[in-house]
């Protein structure tokens, strides 16, 4: 499969070149961006904007001008590090399944149809899936951050929550059927596998290029972040046993972390000699800790 570079927006883009100090240098940022296949114009107005926004204020002109972020922009460009941690604990077997399913059942008013929704979404961004109307599945333990939410909306009382070891939807009683049924497990396996060629693909470059972290570095660590997002995102994060293996979703994280590894490595080096390390590497040193470590061993 050839690798698949996802689009990167140019505000994330700047974002992704925040500095520990708060700052970004607009040299940096048109150079990253130009080997990005972006614009000089297209960078000059999404500066405009950010600086319109209130996000950062800007001193200096053109490409010696320097951004300062009035607020951490940073925390968008990575999953939540518990999550990630939890996905590279059950690629290698240390988060095994208890075989419970976790439900989920809510009816709530059209008058309170803002937290209904508010509701939905919490259970889909947590991994649930729907059953049918009003009703909401997972295969993890989800059940504090559903009720948390609920409470939050002031609808715990529409919600109505259990569990169970026997889950049958129409004909479908084995675990993997069901998953298969109620996840769009293709369409996941797809990001995944467009992560794991770019991660690939990278690894080979940085093979390639043995100096300390530079445009080079910084290039393929934004797109690495972006795809990285792009296939975690939409992930439940089911475990294996539910999963076809081999599954896309280990052997990308697994190349991913390689490609951190690097990276990380680089920075280093860099930071050692003076230079400025980004946020983006401090999110992701923390997001892909144990991962990284295991990847720098073999």
């Amino acid at each position: 499969m050839a690798e698949n570079v996802p689009e990167i927006p140019t505000r994330l883009l700047v974002h992704a070149l925040v500095r520990e100090d708060g700052t970004v240098d607009t040299g940096e940022l048109y150079t990253v961006a130009g080997a990005l296949g972006m614009s000089d114009q297209q960078v000059r107005l999404c500066i405009k904007r950010l600086v319109a926004e209130g996000r950062f204020t800007h001193e200096g002109r053109g490409r010696k001008a320097l951004l300062h972020a009035t607020a951490d922009v940073t925390g968008s460009l990575a999953p939540e590090a518990e999550y990630v941690r939890h996905a590279y604990a059950q690629d290698h077997g240390q988060a095994p399944w208890d075989g419970v399913w976790h439900l989920f059942a809510f009816a709530v008013p059209e008058s309170a149809r803002a937290a209904r929704d508010t509701l939905r979404d919490t259970l889909l961004g947590l991994g649930a899936a729907a059953v049918q109307g009003g009703l909401y599945v997972s295969a993890n333990p989800i059940g504090a951050h559903v009720e948390a939410q609920a409470r939050h909306l002031g609808i715990l009382d529409a919600l109505t929550t259990f569990t169970s070891g026997d889950l049958r939807v129409g004909e479908r009683r084995d675990a993997t059927e069901l998953a298969a049924g109620l996840w769009p497990l293709e369409e996941i396996a797809g990001r995944y596998e467009a992560l794991a060629a770019l991660a690939r693909a990278r690894l080979g470059r940085l093979d390639a290029v043995s100096e300390p972290a530079g445009i080079e570095q910084l290039t393929i660590a934004v797109e690495l972040a972006a795809a990285f997002t792009r296939a975690m995102e939409p992930d439940p994060l089911l475990p294996p046993q539910l999963l076809p293996q081999p599954w896309a979703g280990a052997d990308a994280r697994h190349l991913a972390a390689r490609c951190w590894a690097r990276l990380l490595d680089r920075q280093e080096v860099s930071a050692a000699d003076g230079h400025h390390r980004l946020r983006l590497f401090s999110l992701y040193a923390d997001a892909v800790r144990p991962a990284v470590e295991k990847a720098r061993r073999g």
